[in-house]
């Protein structure tokens, strides 16, 4: 199969990339640079020049696949509502394209406003009225009804966890260093899900091989962890308190990030297991983060 792949040399787009080349299929991946276009050749991967702001590349990328995984996102949290916005024009772009074939779109969502303080399943709809500007889920379903393209989501955990992490851990481990503390919100007994990120790469293939259209997946390794148990293995490695702050304390501590940071958010993922055959191997993200290269060791 040719795939087509956004996000193509990112923390997660990488590890997708190399799982489908793995699984004999040929990978087309959107690269902005020159030195984008080396890292997808050194993984027997094709370099298509381009962004996502770039409509007419992600067309005629599109155009000449059988299937397209939408990796990519602008995580510039200075213009997060403008990175949305890109986003959102990018997903809409695509599916018309794929419009009427049996081609699949797999556009990337998360699990961090689903049903707060329960098990989000599959089948638990992305709320509609939260105010939070990235929209993929929605955008995904909205094309797919209005345009008749195959689109399947998957959702990730807000924390996917492995060597050359520069997602939610290492930011709280930034903040840890700045402020002399690792901190959580109230007991700390709130759960972060995760997974591993070549995990997620393997959940993202069996989409493309074995999902349908319409479907929701959740590429979640771990249920739910218990944030406590992250910042204290935060604290040990850094040698700084572990302390708990309350909602107030907390965005002063926190910032911006305050709201990740006090999530209860549990997720299932048996669904994907029991429809896609989706094992996850990696280690748990306890055991992952407790390591040197998370340190900078």
């Amino acid at each position: 199969m040719r795939v087509f792949v956004t996000g193509a040399t990112g923390f997660v787009g990488s590890a997708v990339v190399g799982e489908l080349v793995g699984a004999g299929h040929q990978v087309v991946g959107l690269a902005r640079s020159d030195q984008a276009a080396g890292v997808l050749a050194s993984m027997g991967a094709e370099a298509h020049r381009g962004d996502l702001e770039n409509l007419d590349a992600l067309r005629s990328g599109a155009a000449a696949s059988d299937g397209v995984i939408h990796a990519g996102f602008i995580h510039d949290f200075s213009r997060f509502k403008e990175s949305c916005e890109v986003d959102r024009r990018a997903i809409e772009t695509m599916a018309t394209v794929l419009a009427g074939s049996e081609r699949l779109l797999v556009v990337t969502s998360g699990t961090g406003l689903l049903s707060p303080g329960q098990v989000a399943t599959e089948d638990t709809e992305a709320p509609s009225d939260t105010g939070f500007p990235r929209v993929s889920e929605q955008a995904a379903f909205a094309a797919a009804a209005s345009l008749g393209t195959q689109v399947a989501v998957v959702r990730l955990p807000p924390s996917v966890h492995g060597d050359g992490d520069h997602g939610f851990v290492p930011i709280l481990i930034g903040l840890a260093r700045e402020k002399g503390e690792a901190a959580f919100v109230g007991d700390g007994s709130n759960h972060w899900p995760a997974v591993h990120r070549l995990d997620a790469a393997t959940a993202y293939r069996l989409v493309l091989e074995k999902g349908r259209g319409g479907t929701r997946y959740h590429a979640v390794g771990e249920s739910g962890v218990p944030f406590r148990e992250i910042a204290e293995v935060i604290g040990r490695r850094l040698g700084v308190p572990v302390v708990g702050k309350t909602k107030e304390e907390a965005a002063g501590h926190f910032g911006w990030f305050a709201h990740f940071a006090g999530i209860d958010n549990r997720v299932s993922s048996q669904k994907t297991r029991d429809g896609l055959g989706w094992q996850p191997t990696g280690p748990g993200l306890i055991a992952d983060i407790d390591r040197p290269v998370y340190f900078g060791g």
